[in-house]
Parts: structure tokens; sequence; C-alpha cells
């Protein structure tokens, strides 16, 4: 009803109507997961959910567009944020796609933190908006990128993992490009032929970010080009960016020790067809349970705070990558 309203409203006033009504709801089917090693070993996950998602479109009108994903922080999705990110991208030229993964399974994002399953959960939201997408007749299907914001750009960098991936995905879908913003960096990839899709992956880091410190996100890529499997990752590093640097409603920069962080915990590796390990001076090593447990209980929380510089370099920079890798 509220599409044929929308029609009839803009053959009465020639598109005068047109802004107000290019935005749409749309649900998919998601899944839950309990942790990354039901997904990778492909059992039954942990149960299903219904995410409600608003689809909406740049002004210019086209028979298909290319599209993003946009991902939110721990928080959840914000207008001030994601759905400001998500207005820039509709301003040159991509479909955008928003959504709460939290709030779909009828939660917060630090209550899903405190589990296993929040991110392979995360992982699998991104997959379902990717079919959903892929099914919208005004979308480009071989088009369609991510983009997220802490825990959005671990869901980012998380679904470009070739195992994820086929694992969600029996078929060929993939991102076409993936975006991060402030990553937390606490999950990599086992240097190894075929662990990443091949699509380029732009990650977006703050030079004083105290969740991610620079050189733990640089040594992880030095580990995978060491290995002769360099992942194929570009990064930006903004000078004097924190944590969170696009929030607008963090406008006072401090620390929040109250948050879990992973600042001083090894990167954890995934692979497909062996246990996990544990970036430890350049080399994967065993899997120690509860070891990421006792690095995050000795080096609690973070800081954040906006700036609305960086705010406006990133998202041209994010727009200028994905333009370049969203070409037709």
């Amino acid at each position: 009803m509220y599409q044929m309203l929308c029609v009839l409203l803009a053959a009465i006033a020639y598109g005068s109507a047109a802004g107000h009504c290019r935005a749409t709801t749309v649900t998919f089917q998601s899944s839950t997961y309990s942790d990354f090693r039901q997904l990778l070993t492909r059992e039954a996950p942990a149960g299903t959910v219904m995410v409600r998602a608003t689809l909406d479109f740049p002004e210019a009108a086209k028979d298909r567009y290319p599209a993003v994903i946009v991902v939110h922080t721990l928080g959840g999705y914000r207008d001030a944020n994601e759905g400001y990110a998500a207005a820039e991208l509709r301003n040159s030229g991509f479909a955008t796609l928003t959504y709460d993964s939290f709030a779909a399974r009828g939660t917060t994002g630090a209550a899903m933190s405190a589990t296993p399953g929040y991110l392979p959960s995360g992982v699998a939201d991104a997959y379902a908006a990717l079919r959903q997408l892929a099914n919208e007749p005004r979308i480009d299907a071989s088009r369609i990128a991510i983009i997220g914001f802490s825990f959005g750009a671990e869901v980012a960098h998380l679904s470009a993992f070739e195992p994820l991936r086929s694992a969600l995905d029996l078929g060929q879908g993939r991102f076409a490009a993936h975006v991060g913003f402030y990553p937390a960096g606490s999950m990599g990839m086992m240097a190894e032929g075929g662990a990443y899709t091949g699509s380029p992956v732009l990650m977006l880091l703050g030079e004083k970010d105290d969740n991610l410190p620079v050189a733990k996100f640089e040594n992880y890529l030095a580990y995978a080009r060491a290995a002769g499997h360099p992942a194929p990752i570009e990064t930006v590093i903004y000078p004097g960016a924190y944590h969170a640097w696009t929030a607008s409603n963090l406008t006072t920069l401090r620390f929040y020790p109250e948050l879990i962080s992973t600042k001083k915990c090894p990167v954890l590796l995934l692979a497909s067809n062996r246990p996990p390990a544990l970036l430890i001076d350049g080399q994967a090593k065993p899997f120690e349970p509860g070891s990421l447990g006792k690095c995050m209980a000795e080096a609690p929380g973070y800081s954040m705070g906006f700036d609305e510089a960086v705010r406006a370099r990133s998202l041209a920079d994010a727009v200028r990558f994905l333009q370049r890798n969203l070409q037709p």
C-alpha cells in the first residue's frame, strides 16, 4: 500500500514526493550462532531471526544501483552515525541497506558481546543482507559492498574470510568490497591460500586508537606477507584519531573503563579445517583456552571521541575506494 501511494504521489507531483518515497522497509531471515566453531563446521545454527532493515536509494534515477550494506557499532544503529554515513553514500550514487543486529534479537550490543556468538551472528546477518539485496531488481548484485564501524568493522573484515563466506553462502555470493572504520582487530585468518575471498578490503585506523594499536594490525599484515599469502587489505591511518571518530554524540574525548577490549590480546587466527591459533611474535601458536579472557581482563577499556574533520576525510576515503572497486 505504501509503495502504491508513492507511485500515485509521484505521478501527481512529477517526483516532488520521490525523495520521501525512496526508502522502504524490508525484512530478511538470518541465523544466530553460538560461536565460530559452530559456523565453520557448518552445524545447524542455534536459532533463526528476522531482521528488519531500511533500503534507500539515491535521488538520481537509474535502472540498477551499486549498493552498500552499513553495519553499526556495538551501540546499535544510530541515525547520527550509520544513518549519516548512509546518506553520504547515497549522495555518491550508492543504494544503502541499514539494520540493527542486536535489536533484531531483542538485546543490546553490550549484552551480546559477552557471548562468543555475537560476531559470527553479525557475519551471518551480513550475508543474509547480501542475499536480500542480490534479489532486489534495482540492485546490481555484482556491485554490493559492506562497510562497518567498530563492531561493524569487525563484521566487514570477517565477511571477507573465505571459510566464513563458503559456510554461509553455498553459491558464489560475495561482497565486491569491504571497508572497516576503527575495527578492534581481534581476529584474522591463518596465512594460507584461499584465506580471503579475494575482494579488496580497506581498514581505516586511528593513530591514537587504544582499542586497536596500529602496530597490532600491521603485525598481522606482516605475518601474512611473510607466509607468502598477503591479505588483500589497504590501510589508512588518521593522525590524532581515537576510536569512534565518526560518532558525533561523543563530543568529549574520554576513557571508558567498563568496555571490553582486546588491545593486549594476540590476534585470533581462524582456519576452515583446523583449530584456531594465536598470532604471537609473528607466528601462529596453539590456542590456549582462557588466554583471551585473561588478556581482556588485564586491560579493559578504551578511549572514544568524535573528530569532525577525520569523519569527513574517512568517509571521502571510503567513497573513493568503493567507487574505484565497484565500477561496472
